[in-house]
């Protein structure tokens, strides 16, 4: 079967960052179901894995993990789905990603396709949906449901993929929404996505807040880099929340968080499956909730750029866009030739 990955890992502007490759068709055991992929869309977690992850010629890596497809075929002890289901789901990054035109993917991590949207609508979910997901109502512990409405939540970093869908979702809670972005087509971005206000996160976020007539925050959520944690620290309620999905090496002062009784939280959406967590079958609940949300027009897709077909030459492009750090929403590689 077709697949697209590299022998030699690096830089994306060299002409064998990725490549047109040939690898045998896998087959479908245990709870595993076998995809026919249709479209993938790429996240900064590819592009850090092509830079860092060993690979040569005789053990090409083949990268993706956000897809959309059709079920092949399944293993014996597969009851979630059936051949000729479409779906919808991020994978494993201990496994070869969804970069070929056949995937093997555990059932319960899967979601049912969002009936209303195309596969390439569909496949800029996932993994944002997860992410987002996970870190507002699993990690911060807010209420789906609206128990929480009329807290205030600030998104740092709400322009891009995860924060694309996580303003949906925490405005489908019952929440305020305080979205930054720092350039005029990311903020008119997360405004038509429902933020309520809108602040800089490239100048003093601490006065903007405050600007708005807020001395706390209820939650915070950091979706870029943790360069704002003092300023997450000043934000926070006492008792309040902050939940990151960025790892650091900076510096990270705690006296701040001890003194409120606050709490961080690290949201890591491939830690079920990594670990194989007895409650893996949440990421397919999960998704599936979402799938009924897009398809009650509650909730829409985050896609902002496709590229087809999927080869070696769209893949190195669309890691290129990511790596620029200015993609809103997300971008999707569709269709194999």
């Amino acid at each position: 079967m077709k697949a697209i990955g590299y022998t030699t890992k690096g830089a994306i502007d060299r002409a064998d960052a990725f490549l047109d490759l040939e690898v045998n068709k896998p087959t479908a055991t245990g709870h595993d179901i076998l995809v026919k992929v249709a479209a993938v869309s790429i996240n900064p977690v590819d592009t850090k894995v092509r830079q860092n992850r060993d690979a040569t010629p005789d053990a090409p890596v083949v990268l993706g993990w956000d897809a959309s497809g059709v079920v092949e075929a399944v293993g014996p002890d597969v009851t979630l789905f059936q051949v000729g289901d479409e779906v919808y789901y991020a994978g494993d990054i201990t496994r070869a990603g969804s970069n070929s035109e056949f995937q093997l993917v555990d059932e319960r991590i899967v979601g049912v396709k969002p009936k209303s949207l195309s596969f390439a609508e569909s496949a800029a979910l996932p993994l944002t949906t997860i992410t987002a997901y996970e870190a507002f109502f699993d990690r911060l512990g807010i209420d789906r449901d609206g128990a929480n409405k009329g807290d205030s939540i600030l998104i740092i970093g709400a322009g891009g993929g995860v924060g694309s869908i996580g303003i949906q979702l925490a405005k489908a809670a019952g929440l305020t929404v305080i979205a930054t972005a720092s350039r005029p087509e990311t903020e008119a971005w997360v405004r038509e996505l429902g933020a309520d206000h809108v602040i800089n996160h490239r100048e003093d976020m601490v006065a903007q807040t405050r600007a708005l007539g807020m001395q706390q925050v209820d939650h915070i959520a950091i979706f870029n880099d943790m360069r704002h944690w003092d300023t997450a620290v000043e934000l926070i309620r006492p008792q309040g929340g902050i939940v990151s999905i960025d790892d650091t090496h900076l510096p990270m002062e705690m006296a701040g968080m001890k003194t409120k009784a606050a709490s961080l939280h690290w949201e890591f959406m491939f830690a079920r499956a990594t670990h194989q967590t007895d409650d893996m079958i949440e990421q397919h609940n999960l998704l599936s909730y979402v799938a009924d949300e897009i398809d009650a027009g509650r909730i829409r897709t985050t896609l902002d750029t496709v590229l087809s077909p999927i080869n070696a030459e769209n893949m190195r492009e669309a890691h290129r866009l990511i790596e620029t750090g200015t993609a809103k929403g997300k971008v999707v590689v569709e269709g194999f030739e």
